[in-house]
């Protein structure tokens, strides 16, 4: 059995897919990116920002989900440049702090709406 999990905390998807599914303890989240809520869209071109944006939507997700950063046990982060690989980790560094979570980061060579960094997860309660 699976649970769609929505929140406007987070931008709305911009195609056929969830912001995130429940199965079971599991959550799978899509992939972020650093797109604002209140505006559906991209909030800068500074990676930094964009990294934190991402990660921000992320938070709300698993918050409305009944979860929070302690539980992402996986995450994938795309980015269009590996030229911003230490920026990204700078900013991405922040949010897991003690115990981060297993990760793959790959460089790839466009993201929807021209982002800079796309950022996925996988939690469990």
């Amino acid at each position: 059995m699976k649970e769609i999990i929505n929140t406007r905390r987070a931008p709305a998807a911009i195609g056929p897919y969830s912001q995130a599914v429940a199965a079971g303890d599991m959550l799978f989240v899509s992939g972020q990116l650093p797109i604002d809520p209140e505006t559906s869209r991209i909030v800068t071109k500074d990676i930094s920002v964009q990294t934190r944006a991402s990660m921000e939507n992320i938070v709300a997700i698993l918050k409305k989900a009944g979860m929070d950063l302690d539980n992402v046990v996986k995450t994938t982060v795309f980015i269009s440049d590996m030229n911003d690989f230490i920026k990204v980790n700078e900013i991405y560094s922040k949010y897991f702090q003690v115990n981060p979570p297993a990760r793959s980061c790959v460089e790839v060579s466009r993201l929807p709406k021209d982002a800079l960094v796309e950022i996925e997860v996988i939690a469990r309660k």
